[in-house]
This record gives structure tokens, C-alpha cells and sequence, in this order.
């Protein structure tokens, strides 16, 4: 008779503050606008019109009750925006050892793909109770990845990767949303989240997904197999060349550009080098390298990167050879 949910299944480490805030919010909202409703309406009555009381000596003001309904809930809202602000912080910065997957958003599907290669269409396995961080970037237009059961939900738009993260707390099958209106079949654009003990996760993802082709190449190998296929290393070697500047060792450091600024080697930066070559141009370059924007989908774009960060350190450069001793006649050659 009374099963009816006023929530989702709290699945997550945050759903529980979330919940917490959102109780906070609704029973402030309640206490101080429930009184005043119910004090409008005693007036209201009381003093309509033709009503015989006494209007004789009406107050003007009142210091101690201004200043009282004004300091409460100034104190209230400030406590509230310190915990909400802490909260959002929190739900903005992965831990470091988090485990990373990555999604794309396209109409009407979401796409996975892990780290080892195993890939999924609208299905996302996590194990439960380790931290999870999802690089998020859209093929089309803007969507929004929302997991109801876990409170958490972040945009998920073209030309630029996003990441959230949480962490399951239960084991079971949890509904994925696009909470943002994508287009005319933005309705089907659903998938469910799968949460499985960590050595039930572990075996799923060693078969390669049960179901999936058993012997997917993992991201950084399709991604060798990329900066083969397109020739990379005939410009981007081990070291710097007049064609273009190293790959090795740059993620993460500061690379100086033609125009004076320097820029963080992340994979923001990554992407948009790889899809369009001539919006950063790094310092002693010039514009030589083709836009791979229309032939690299974002999937590959993402094995690439991983393939990237892989590279070692830049080796140093090979100390130029003495010159061979020449006779003139040789030298006129």
C-alpha cells in the first residue's frame, strides 16, 4: 500500500550526502514557507475588508525581528552552500587510483570501451566498490551521462572530454540516462549499469566480455597499431626533427607554442592535435601535418592517446658525428 518511492536506490558513495543535502533543502524549504503561508492567510482573514479590528496603531518596524529573520537564515543558507560546495568539489576530482573506462555518446547509444579493449553498446560493467572514472566525449551532439541510483550525472559534449566518477556500493543492475534532450529518439538512449563483485568483474573482463570477441586488442595496442597504419613515427620519432617535434614523454609536460603561450600536454590537447593540427602550433613549427578530424572517429582518437601516454621518455639527441677527413679532390666531389 505505501511502496511508493519517493527515490531512486541509493547504489553509490555519494548517494547518501546527496540524499542528505536534498532532506536538508526540503525541510528548510518546509519550515519557512509553510509558516508564512499559514500567517498570510490569518491576515488575510482577519483584516479583509469591512472586517471590524483594531487598525489604530500599525507596526512600522520591528529591529529585533528583521535582524532575526534575517541572520537565521543567512547562517543557513551559508551552512548549506559549504556543504553542497564540499560535496561538488568531491564529486568533480577522481581519485588518482580510480579505474579508468571510457564513453562515447552518439545518437541514440552509449559506447564503452575499457582499457583492455573490451567493448560494450549500452552496458557498463564495474566492479563494486572501487572507484571508477569515466572519459566522456560526444561523436554528435551534447548529451548528459545520469545514473539515477547513484547521483551523479555530468555532460557529455563533442570536441571536448569530460570525466565523472563514483563508486558502487552495491552489486546489481542500475539504469543509464542521457538527461539531456538529444534529439527525436533521446527516450531509447538508455543502457544499465552492472555491478559485479571484483573477481566476477575481473573473469568477465578476462573473457573478453563473455559475449564480445575474446581477443580484443587492448586501446594502447589498437593505438600502436594506429600510429603505424598512419606513419606517425616518420615525423614524431623518439626525437625531435625538423618534421615535427617528439611524442615521447609528452604527457603531462608544458609544451611551449608559436605564439608564446605554453599548454598542458593532457589529453585535451592530444585530441585536438590529432583531429586539428593547426590550432596549436608548437614553437619552431609550422602548419605541415594534415587534420585527421574526418578520418579518425573518437574511438580511435582515444587508442591513440592511450598509445601516446605509453611513450618512454624523449631520448637525447645523437651527438653529430665527426666530420670524415677529406682529401681536396674528395671535397670536390
Amino acid at each position: 500500500m505505501f511502496n511508493f518511492p519517493l527515490r531512486p536506490e541509493a547504489a553509490s558513495t555519494f548517494a547518501g550526502q546527496h540524499d542528505l543535502l536534498f532532506g536538508i533543502l526540503t525541510v528548510l524549504t518546509i519550515v519557512f514557507s509553510v509558516p508564512v503561508m499559514i500567517l498570510a492567510i490569518i491576515f488575510a482573514v482577519r483584516f479583509r475588508a469591512g472586517n471590524k479590528v483594531d487598525r489604530s496603531r500599525p507596526s512600522h518596524e520591528n529591529l529585533k525581528l528583521e535582524l532575526t529573520w534575517t541572520i537565521i537564515p543567512l547562517l543557513l543558507a551559508l551552512a548549506v552552500f559549504g556543504y553542497s560546495a564540499k560535496l561538488f568539489v568531491d564529486l568533480r576530482k577522481p581519485p588518482k587510483d580510480a579505474m579508468e573506462i571510457f564513453v562515447i555518446g552518439k545518437q541514440w547509444m552509449w559506447h564503452i570501451q575499457h582499457p583492455n579493449g573490451v567493448r560494450e553498446n549500452n552496458e557498463l560493467h564495474v566492479p563494486v566498490g572501487v572507484p571508477v572514472k569515466l572519459t566522456m566525449i560526444s561523436q554528435d551532439v551534447i548529451h548528459a551521462f545520469y545514473i539515477p541510483e547513484f547521483r551523479t550525472q555530468y555532460m557529455v559534449v563533442p570536441d571536448k572530454y569530460t570525466q565523472l566518477w563514483f563508486q558502487a556500493t552495491k552489486e546489481g543492475e542500475y539504469m543509464i540516462l542521457c538527461n539531456q534532450y538529444c534529439g527525436t529518439q533521446h527516450s531509447e538512449m538508455v543502457g544499465k549499469v552492472i555491478v559485479q563483485r571484483p573477481d566476477e568483474f575481473q573473469k568477465w573482463l578476462a573473457d573478453g566480455g563473455r559475449s564480445m570477441r575474446p581477443k580484443d586488442r587492448t586501446m594502447v595496442e589498437s593505438g600502436e597499431d594506429l600510429y603505424k597504419l598512419y606513419n606517425c613515427a616518420n615525423c614524431h620519432g623518439d626525437v625531435d626533427t625538423p618534421r615535427g617535434p617528439s611524442l615521447y614523454g609528452l604527457f603531462g609536460k608544458r609544451q611551449q607554442m608559436t605564439d608564446g603561450t605554453t599548454v598542458l600536454a593532457d589529453d585535451e590537447y592530444l585530441r585536438e592535435s590529432l583531429l586539428k593540427a593547426e590550432k596549436k602550433l608548437v614553437a619552431g613549427y609550422i602548419a605541415t601535418m594534415p587534420n585527421y578530424e574526418q578520418e579518425l572517429s573518437e574511438e580511435q582518437a582515444l587508442q591513440l592517446i592511450a598509445y601516446m601516454k605509453t611513450l618512454g621518455v624523449q631520448k637525447p639527441a645523437a651527438p653529430a658525428a665527426p666530420a670524415a677527413a677529406t682529401t681536396p679532390q674528395e671535397g670536390n666531389r
